[in-house]
């Protein structure tokens, strides 16, 4: 057998794959469908390894469902509008649409040297107009149905990306896709209102039972849903009412100060009140400063009184004081909330330091039955009412209904639910993105493009200068149009949509990728949805998956998809990290899979990531791994020449059963390790003790083809893993067409099973010896053979068996005299 040569085998076989159009999918009557998908690629311009992880776990999917005879899709495209494309077109003066296509055209080709089974007759660039076109559609859609609007906000702006961020893009204070520290702007601003789905995303989360719980843990905490009660306020000497948000109102008569957002409108409208308006003023203007995130961990509190007015809480009378403090955000409930120090923490600290009255309302005890104090610290559990007029002694757990409903019925407040979602903020500054197909008209006000105008073009006449405006204000062709509505002179929308637009929906473009009439038909995609494996970083729990199943949702609304959720199943890999740290082209500590595959082939390549790690867990890159690797592929190639040699000494029955039974334990290892337990490493391992075994196997060739059908299963069950040379493998065999198309292999439970096993016999409780019997022998027999066993045997002679127990296949106990 000649040494294996990679590179001309992958070459081959990749060419026959694309010419036979092996992947291609097409929807079927019969059969069962597949749908595997992974996150949407960003032409960045090379993969390094962890793009090769996040592509063979899908592949692994696609092609062992494939061999399972599902009738599977398996699709790929580009996420290609975004950033990192406009800020090298300020950089390097080339426009981003050239940047992206020549990233495209490099990736692609890296990722069909993969062997990676897509569907490529399904791809698409999203910054293609025959893409974005159906963006503008459905944002159209949503307008028509009130789920679009537009708004002066305060927004997050990252001044080194010269654009909006919306909350779920600002970690840590830092911008998503640069790490430099945002600060907030007053912009108008286009939103979609995914908070009228708030209810149904969390309530949907009993159909995602293939997703990790922590993901779902994640979403549940961004949306943020939380049962409390609306409290109006009437401020001191104004006539102005403060509307407060609290989840424990059960604690209303310990309210002893209010604290409002440094945003908060009430500032202003109450400003010539505030005898400390310029202070007040510089905390403001120091707060914008800061992100969210950084406000509401930070572990020191800070804030400042709005001195000469004050709040009167509605239950007692009595007046309080006002402060403004950066712990309190806009976004959440009011803006506004009351603090009771007694009972909450933070409320107690902030107390203390602004030397603020501590009215404990809520009385309770430890674990000891010992009565516990506020004057140390905040008393935040369960307790009985105190200090609270008619509500004394009412346990807190009831107490809050029965306030809420008192604080209705006397008019000054109300129960509520809040979220901490809050609508999507989609519009950005930028260029490169889906142009928002709205006009802007004296006349008519703000109109939507006509559907048969579809789509508004990103025009090429723009310039680049990084500077906070649109570069498309700059395009007076793009901008000055005629209103649609009435024929006058207007001007369009300049924002560009948010790129997590282009994901949101992009995996029902999948199922109907050239339809130029609609964004899919009906028909196709509910044949092919919801995804029946979805496969992304856990980092987009926040983000793309709850864009996606809110998208889904509308499609849902408007009658073109039927399902609730679009992704059954989703596996989030881990990272790939070399020295300790996740590999980034940003942070230079990248591997090219060109280097590796150029050294070792695509197969070691793909091997490796997926062996060196179970898929949900972080991947240590190691040369030594690989090269293990590379050395495991060698030996299946020359196993081929081992199980083909004749062996001089012919098998016995029992030598061809011992090694059909590890052929059928690998079988069914393998087989649930990838179909239910997404452990490919444990998969891959037990064919490598499965391989071992054939080398240890002494009968090759003379066994009746047993060793022979072995191998042939080897090859099959590490096809999904190293497809090319699998299917050199196949075809050396004798085998015709495809092993990427043939049948997955079967287990056998009763060829698992030991034929014949070793049981201990004990003689007055002391061992002294070992019979070999087949099991399931009854017991009549078993006595028949230590009757004849040359070592037991004597031990019995001229003895009285009192008791013979026979643990059927596990033991034998004799007492004798």
């Amino acid at each position: 057998m000649t040494d294996y040569n990679y590179s001309e085998i992958e070459k081959k076989w990749r060419k026959k794959w694309e010419e036979d159009k092996v992947f291609e999918a097409k929807e079927q009557q019969e059969g069962e469908k597949y749908y595997c998908l992974v996150m949407l690629p960003y032409p960045s311009g090379d993969l390094h390894m962890g793009h090769v992880r996040n592509y063979g776990i899908g592949d692994v999917f696609a092609r062992f469902h494939k061999m399972k005879g599902k009738n599977v899709l398996h699709p790929i495209g580009w996420d290609a509008f975004g950033l990192p494309a406009e800020n090298a077109a300020i950089k390097n003066k080339i426009h981003p649409a050239k940047w992206t296509k020549q990233n495209i055209v490099r990736m692609r080709e890296q990722l069909k040297v993969l062997g990676i089974s897509y569907d490529w007759s399904r791809e698409f660039a999203t910054c293609n107009p025959e893409y974005y076109r159906w963006n503008q559609w459905f944002f159209i859609k949503m307008w028509e149905r009130g789920l679009v609007f537009r708004k002066r906000a305060n927004v997050n702006w990252c001044p080194s990306c010269n654009t909006v961020l919306a909350n779920e893009q600002v970690s840590n204070g830092l911008c998503w896709r640069c790490d430099s520290r945002t600060e907030h702007r007053d912009l108008e601003q286009w939103f979609i209102k995914i908070t009228d789905y708030a209810d149904e995303l969390l309530e949907k989360h009993k159909q995602l039972s293939g997703w990790p719980e922590q993901v779902l843990s994640m979403q549940k905490d961004w949306i943020g849903k939380s049962f409390g009660a609306e409290i109006e306020f009437a401020l001191t000497g104004t006539g102005e009412k403060l509307k407060i948000f609290t989840t424990r109102p059960d604690t209303l008569f310990g309210a002893t100060f209010v604290v409002v957002a440094p945003e908060h409108k009430i500032i202003g409208e109450i400003k010539p009140r505030i005898m400390n308006y310029n202070e007040v003023a510089e905390y403001v203007a120091e707060s914008g400063r800061k992100s969210n995130i950084e406000r509401a961990s930070c572990k020191e509190k800070t804030g400042i009184r709005l001195e000469g007015v004050n709040a009167i809480n509605p239950v007692n009378g009595k007046e309080i004081p006002i402060f403004t403090a950066d712990y309190v955000l806009t976004g959440y409930g009011t803006g506004a909330i009351m603090a009771v120090p007694a009972h909450d923490q933070r409320d107690w600290e902030f107390a203390k330091k602004y030397n603020i009255p501590i009215v404990e309302v809520i009385r309770g005890n430890d674990s000891c039955g010992i009565t516990q104090s506020v004057d140390e610290n905040a008393y935040e559990d369960e307790g009985v009412l105190v200090n609270s007029e008619q509500f004394n002694g009412i346990k807190s757990i009831e107490a809050f209904g029965v306030i809420s409903e008192w604080i209705e019925k006397q008019g000054f407040g109300k129960k509520t639910i809040n979220f901490k979602l809050k609508d999507w903020l989609i519009s950005r500054r930028r260029y490169w993105g889906t142009p928002i197909p709205m006009v802007h008209c004296k006349i008519c006000g703000t109109v939507p493009v006509p559907e048969k105008d579809l789509p508004v073009m990103l025009p090429e006449d723009v310039e680049f200068t990084g500077e906070g405006e649109s570069p498309l204000k700059s395009s007076e062709a793009f901008v000055n149009v005629k209103c649609p509505k009435c024929g006058m002179d207007a001007e369009r929308e300049t924002d560009t949509m948010d790129t997590f637009v282009d994901s949101s929906w992009y995996y029902a473009r999948y199922c109907d990728a050239r339809n130029s009439n609609m964004a899919f038909d009906a028909v196709k995609a509910n044949y092919w949805m919801p995804v029946d494996q979805y496969v992304g970083g856990i980092e987009h729990a926040c983000m793309h998956l709850i864009y996606s199943r809110f998208w889904h949702k509308v499609m849902r609304d408007l009658g073109i998809v039927k399902h609730d959720e679009p992704f059954i199943n989703l596996l989030t890999q881990g990272m790939v990290t070399l020295g300790g740290r996740v590999m980034s082209k940003s942070k230079g500590n990248i591997v090219s899979p060109d280097e590796i595959i150029g050294k070792y082939g695509a197969d070691t390549a793909r091997l490796f990531v997926l062996f060196a790690s179970p898929p949900q867990k972080q991947l240590d890159w190691s040369m030594e791994g690989v090269e293990g690797c590379w050395r495991f592929i060698n030996r299946i190639w020359r196993l081929f020449d081992v199980v083909h040699k004749k062996s001089d000494i012919p098998a016995s029955e029992k030598n061809k059963n011992d090694i059909l039974k590890i052929m059928h334990q690998t079988i069914k290892k393998v087989t649930i390790d990838i179909e239910k337990e997404f452990q490919f490493n444990t998969a891959i391992s037990s064919i490598m003790e499965f391989v071992n075994a054939l080398y240890a196997y002494k009968y090759h060739s003379n066994d009746g083809g047993a060793s022979v059908e072995a191998y042939k299963t080897v090859v099959l069950l590490m096809s999904p893993f190293t497809p090319h040379i699998c299917e050199e493998i196949w075809e050396m065999l004798g085998h015709r067409g495809y092993i990427s198309t043939y049948p997955w292999p079967a287990f056998d439970e009763s060829m698992m099973k030991q034929s014949s096993i070793e049981i201990p016999v004990q003689i007055n409780g002391k061992l002294r010896g070992k019979i070999m019997i087949s099991t399931g022998t009854d017991e009549d027999e078993i006595k028949k053979i230590i009757e004849t066993n040359e070592k037991i045997a004597p031990q019995l002679k001229d003895k009285k068996i009192e008791k013979f127990i026979y643990v059927k296949d596990k033991i034998i106990t004799i007492s004798v005299k």
